[in-house]
């Protein structure tokens, strides 16, 4: 029997920037559209009905006493194929636990920093997706920004801390992945929060989050401060952590930017994205240290898995922010995009609550990359 290795473990493993060698047994089309990656990752596509015969296919290409990840969709194939390995004697061959199903709602928490008076902020970073939402804490209470589907690891992470999650917010109506906020604040009794012209449409209550009313983590220890930014979406909105951290959502990564057209009116928010790149955080101090909403390249991972970049070295690197000429941005950001992301318009109708799939349904719903970026 091949033995397993969990998510977890091979997470690890990235952040750490092992050297890691995935056999990804799918199908060529599903591999080139979505695969584990990172740094030290190497990743050889097989797909598994070529070795129902036999190895051979790929024994040229594999050491009998090398680390070998066999991964497949769900963990049933890359166990028979890890089974052939074994018995050809390649000694050290591991089955990714409940394959890329699983590996799409792995969530990494990384601390990013200690913050005023004891308190701290996490990232958490979901390595199949590139996901990056926000855990801060403060005096016994905790706020957390752009949520995961996967809500228990937040209050398990919570009770580990020893804190009570008072606030959830979305930095906007989401688009490429399913919102766990709303959920999470009516689970432990917080307060959702959600942009008012991103939730035009929704079907439930909210907190408005407007620039101005700043939100307090434990007691006023810690300031969280709404900074209205669209261009994403018309009504995303960035926060000041601490007065040192600027959380971007999908407006600015590290290495791109956001892209305008998940909603369908690319034309009409351009402008928007421009003057909140080029204007409303050229505005703000360049110490600021930005955390986006997600990564779309492996090399955007820093040491133990963070994901950050000072926002100075980002006007000075980030090719998405070198574009003088408007017309030139204009048809940057609404030409020769990347495909939009997966069921991307039925998931912004899930996080309106327009619709309620059932759990397997938002599974399937969120399989593949993010995509909110420009050069994704």
């Amino acid at each position: 029997m091949t033995k397993t290795i969990s998510v977890k473990e091979l997470a690890k493993k990235i952040v750490n920037r092992e050297e890691t060698l995935i056999l990804d047994v799918r199908n060529t089309d599903e591999f080139n559209n979505w695969k584990i990656e990172g740094e030290k990752v190497r990743a050889i596509n097989k797909p598994y009905f070529n070795l129902l015969d036999g190895i051979d296919p790929i024994k040229g290409t594999l050491k009998k006493d090398q680390e070998i990840i066999v991964v497949c969709a769900k963990g049933g194939s890359s166990e028979m194929i890890g089974d052939m390995l074994s018995d050809a004697g390649f000694t050290t061959v591991y089955s990714l636990k409940d394959g890329m199903k699983a590996w799409s709602e792995y969530l990494e928490p990384v601390k990013i920093a200690d913050l005023n008076d004891g308190g701290s902020l996490h990232q958490f970073v979901r390595l199949g997706k590139g996901c990056l939402s926000y855990f801060i804490q403060s005096n016994g209470e905790a706020a957390i920004v752009d949520t995961a589907r996967m809500t228990d690891i937040y209050k398990q992470f919570a009770e580990e801390q020893g804190v009570q999650i008072k606030h959830v917010m979305d930095t906007h109506l989401h688009a490429d992945h399913i919102s766990g906020g709303r959920k999470l604040a009516e689970e432990v009794g917080g307060t959702y929060y959600l942009p008012p012209k991103d939730a035009a449409d929704a079907t439930f209550s909210y907190t408005p989050l407007e620039e101005g009313n700043d939100i307090m983590v434990g007691n006023t220890a810690i300031k969280i401060q709404p900074i209205y930014s669209p261009g994403h979406t018309i009504g995303s909105t960035s926060f000041i952590i601490d007065g040192k951290y600027l959380l971007t959502g999908d407006n600015l990564f590290v290495r791109s930017i956001g892209r305008p057209d998940l909603a369908g009116l690319a034309e009409d928010w351009v402008e928007d994205l421009r003057h909140t790149l080029y204007n409303r955080y050229k505005e703000l101090s360049d110490d600021l240290i930005v955390l986006p909403a997600h990564y779309s390249f492996a090399e955007e991972l820093g040491e133990g898995g963070k994901v950050l970049a000072r926002l100075g070295d980002l006007y000075q690197k980030n090719a998405g922010l070198q574009v003088d000429d408007e017309q030139k941005f204009r048809k940057m950001v609404t030409e020769n995009l990347p495909p939009q992301p997966n069921a991307y318009e039925d998931i912004r109708k899930i996080n309106m609550g327009k619709l309620s799939p059932d759990q397997e349904e938002q599974k399937e719903m969120e399989i593949g990359p993010n995509r909110c970026a420009i050069e994704g």
